[in-house]
């Protein structure tokens, strides 16, 4: 997002009156130009930005710098705009600074660094930690990445835990914990099988459009599972998801279009019949 920076602002605001009133300047113009969009301290009025713009990077790194002092929210995005800037120890610091003060959404960038070991060594178990710190605090992306963290360890070290965090974040009307409960619930981890509520978080996700709930969705109206069935629906859902780049979605899609294979004598597929 490209924003005109007002002359006063462009001098340092040196014609504010207070330093206090400068101060709050400096965090809106930071604001404006950083903020995350699935950042819980962003300001309501706020709709933040995936990512900073290149043409505003130095912008943001002036002000976000002057406003971190006092502000949390403004050490994190100062750790955007280094990232941004692609001076990643320098963002990592100011990250760690931010989580230190309580920002749970430079702990979940810390967590997927560490789940990645992208600029720091690899580090489950701290990548988890950050994570839990995050989604016990309330942050809807720190408890889907919980989730897909314990997952991808074969089991979470408590399902009904995840299962009652991701319940609070899909209230706060996040896509990826919506679909992470959907997926919960449709398994029975961490609680009752629920084929109707997972199908019902999965049709929520995919308001949104969320790929992987988009892909469910479409896996179950095709059979029916959690709701009626209903197949021209369900391509529909496919549809969708495959736009997205979803690639089983892709497959999905080939199956219901072609769905007599051919195969040689060795039961090799060698080509769909398409109609």
């Amino acid at each position: 997002m490209k924003v005109t920076i007002p002359l006063a602002c462009a001098v340092g605001l040196t014609l504010a009156p207070l330093a206090a009133h400068a101060q709050s300047a400096d965090l809106v113009l930071c604001d404006r130009i950083a903020a995350a969009s699935d950042d819980p301290d962003r300001p309501k009025d706020m709709p933040g930005v995936p990512a900073i713009a290149p043409s505003d990077i130095a912008i943001a790194l002036k002000y976000c710098k002057i406003a971190s002092a006092s502000s949390r929210r403004a050490m994190y995005e100062l750790g955007r705009a280094h990232a941004a800037n692609k001076q990643m120890p320098d963002a990592i610091a100011a990250w760690r600074r931010a989580a230190d003060k309580g920002s749970t959404a430079a702990m979940v960038e810390l967590g997927v660094l560490y789940a990645n070991g992208a600029g720091v060594a690899k580090d489950e178990a701290q990548a988890r930690k950050l994570f839990e710190s995050a989604a016990e605090a309330g942050n809807p992306l720190g408890v889907s990445n919980l989730a897909a963290i314990s997952a991808s360890g074969g089991a979470a070290a408590d399902p009904a835990k995840a299962r009652v965090m991701l319940t609070k974040a899909a209230e706060a009307n996040s896509a990826e914990a919506e679909y992470q409960l959907g997926m919960m619930m449709a398994d029975g981890s961490g609680g009752a099988k629920d084929e109707s509520g997972a199908r019902a978080m999965f049709e929520k996700a995919a308001a949104q459009n969320h790929a992987g709930a988009l892909l469910w969705m479409g896996v179950f109206a095709e059979s029916g599972r959690g709701g009626p069935k209903d197949e021209s629906a369900a391509k529909i859902y496919y549809q969708r998801s495959a736009a997205l780049g979803n690639d089983e979605a892709k497959a999905a899609l080939k199956r219901i279009d072609c769905p007599y294979v051919i195969k040689d004598k060795r039961g090799g597929v060698v080509t769909n019949l398409c109609f």
